[in-house]
């Protein structure tokens, strides 16, 4: 152990925007243990305001590369809830399946470019081409055909075009339909043989676990990814999406430009654990599989097995997305989108996006003009509970090297899959 321990990391590797860590120890006492958001505000909500409502999905996809379509299924499923659309069943299913192209494509991104690292003892994928190519040969297949599937449905791999409140502006032919099915079932032994070969190196994940409370949509019948309300591991009643600020309680904190979030404890975590805590019932036979061969408990608060639940999330999606294409193929859309009329309305929205729980809720005036906006995010929920995890992580490896410190620390912020750009949408100004 060090006597005096002083990590700065600015900024984490292998996620997506910039987060710190910073520690201070000396003769084994922590003097400071913080993750740090220091990225600029984005203003989103602002951008929205004045705007239609049929622009509104454009602008808000640009949030996020990776997560687009999740914003942009928030943002037209608020409206929709503002403007009273129902979809057709087969419009529906469309939805979940454009959903599930980018669930897959996150995943695997995150678990085989980001984490598979860190279990290999290498920097990055690239040296893994030397040591495993096989395997990163079928991750970057996986990878393809969740870009594809959501260029299929979402008109392009990222900043979706064909998403619209009440449909689609363009369905896919039954012809193409089929020629996803027989890929995705070309690709199961891809995604086998990569949960595998995590298999084989889950001995590296860290032991560490911290219990708290799990927040993610539930619905009766189904491990909910698109619909549902905001289900808690704290409570057995749940809360209505259209309430959810009751739910996120947003506060701003002076170490993040991000605003924080808490319910019935200092902090929750959203995510695949905590869909897979409060869903796991409902998982499909494939995911059940995986679950018990990764040996997952009912309950997981080790957060360093995120990735391993993403992986059995991602049984669960490939599973799921046949039987909806079949149900597709043997009932078509009859029209890519249901007619509908703007009013003067407040709607709110969630999807349980690759990295948790999303919000987005819009007000519009008689003419369908944006006039307030408020959306809250994952990786903004899992700030709060991320920080708890340093701090309490921290004093259990102060004997170890202040290299296996920084690595454990590193790998901690990495399994939460954080999104930080997406989060910073806040910035506390105080004018002199």
């Amino acid at each position: 152990m060090p006597k005096i321990l002083k990590i700065d990391v600015h900024h984490v590797t292998r996620i997506e925007g910039h987060g710190n860590l910073v520690v201070r120890a000396s003769d084994g006492k922590v003097e400071k243990a913080e993750w740090q958001v220091p990225e600029a505000p984005r203003f989103f909500e602002a951008f929205v305001r004045g705007r239609r409502w049929d622009e509104i999905q454009g602008v808000v996809s640009r949030i996020c590369g990776i997560c687009s379509i999740s914003h942009s299924l928030a943002a037209v499923k608020a409206i929709e809830n503002a403007f009273s659309i129902k979809l057709t069943d087969e419009l529906y299913q469309l939805r979940v399946l454009t959903h599930y192209s980018e669930l897959l494509q996150s995943h695997v991104l995150h678990v085989g470019y980001l984490v598979a690292p860190d279990l290999f003892g290498a920097k990055s994928v690239v040296p893994l081409i030397d040591t495993h190519l096989d395997i990163v040969k079928k991750i970057v297949g996986l990878h393809r055909i969740a870009n594809e599937w959501s260029d299929l449905l979402a008109g392009r791999t990222t900043h979706p075009i064909t998403l619209v409140p009440g449909g689609f502006t363009r369905i896919p032919s039954e012809r193409e339909l089929r020629d996803l099915r027989k890929r995705l079932v070309d690709h199961i032994q891809f995604a086998q043989d990569v949960a595998e070969t995590v298999l084989s190196a889950a001995d590296k994940l860290p032991g560490f676990a911290r219990d708290t409370e799990y927040v993610a949509l539930k619905k009766p019948g189904e491990y909910a990814f698109y619909d549902g309300e905001i289900a808690t591991s704290d409570a057995e009643q749940g809360m209505p999406v259209a309430r959810f600020e009751d739910a996120v309680n947003e506060y701003v904190c002076a170490q993040s430009t991000a605003k924080w979030t808490k319910w019935h404890r200092d902090s929750y975590a959203v995510g695949a654990m905590a869909r897979y805590n409060l869903n796991r019932q409902h998982l499909l036979p494939l995911a059940k599989k995986w679950s018990n061969m990764f040996g997952l408990p009912d309950r997981c608060t080790n957060p360093y097995l995120n990735s391993v639940v993403q992986l059995v999330e991602c049984a669960h999606i490939i599973e799921d997305s046949l039987r909806l294409l079949d149900e597709l193929m043997a009932h078509p859309p009859k029209a890519a989108k249901v007619d509908f009329k703007p009013k003067a309305s407040n709607g709110a929205g969630a999807i349980e996006a690759p990295r948790g729980i999303l919000f987005h809720r819009y007000l519009f005036n008689e003419d369908g003009v944006c006039t307030a906006a408020n959306m809250c995010i994952p990786t903004n929920q899992n700030h709060g509970n991320l920080q708890k995890d340093v701090e309490a992580l921290v004093p259990t490896i102060l004997h170890l090297s202040q290299n296996d410190i920084q690595k454990y620390l590193e790998m901690l912020v990495r399994s939460y899959d954080p999104c930080v750009s997406c989060s910073t949408h806040f910035l506390k100004v105080t004018f002199i």
